[in-house]
């Protein structure tokens, strides 16, 4: 009884969503966007209860102070965390204070960790255009070709590399992008409905 009452749940609230999405009925449509309602208000403490869990964190860390660099980390990020919530509730993210903290800390913060991830991308690159069969040798001349059609030196040397670079973006590798976005969305709907119909219990814990 613990497993079918959430499974029952789940299958019909989520048959509930389906029938209001292709059902133009103001029943099903009030209840469906209450239901969204209610899922913006659970993801909410959601991101409560996992603030929570990030201070209990980063406080054992600093209680424990082992590492300096750890301590130093753990403390801009609390203090951030605290900074941001209090100026926001209580003077609104409106606020100057706020705007400083956002656009002078936050976003060069996500600026420079998103900078860093181009030294992985270049470290997978050299390793997928490493040339060891064929379909390795045909990624590598694509590339170099794409890579050629959108700088001005490729357009120097060869005024059809553009073209080239344009076709293999816009056909093959469109082709590919759209196969990928169709298997996303066969595995998608399968994994819903393995939801659904309670195959897939894994949203219950492990202790259900």
């Amino acid at each position: 009884m613990r497993r079918e009452l959430p499974i029952a749940i789940t299958f019909v609230l989520g048959v509930l969503i389906i029938l209001a999405f292709f059902f133009d009925s103001p029943t099903l449509t009030n209840a469906s966007q209450s239901l969204q309602n209610w899922a913006v208000i659970i993801a909410a403490f959601a991101l409560g209860i996992a603030s929570v869990n990030l201070i209990q964190v980063h406080a054992k860390k600093i209680a424990r102070g082992q590492d300096r660099l750890d301590w130093l980390y753990s403390g801009a990020l609390l203090l951030g965390l605290f900074g941001m919530t209090v100026i926001g509730l209580f003077k609104g993210p409106a606020d100057q204070m706020y705007q400083f903290w956002f656009n002078a800390l936050f976003t060069p913060g996500q600026a420079t960790v998103y900078a860093m991830t181009g030294f992985y991308i270049a470290s997978a690159a050299f390793r997928a255009f490493r040339i060891r069969n064929l379909e390795a040798g045909i990624l590598l001349v694509s590339a170099a070709l794409v890579m050629l059609g959108n700088v001005s030196v490729g357009e120097a040397l060869w005024s059809k590399f553009p073209v080239i670079g344009s076709w293999l973006v816009n056909v093959p590798n469109l082709a590919a992008q759209r196969g990928m976005m169709i298997g996303a969305g066969i595995g998608g709907i399968a994994g819903g409905l393995r939801v659904l119909l309670g195959i897939e219990k894994s949203y219950l814990g492990s202790g259900s």
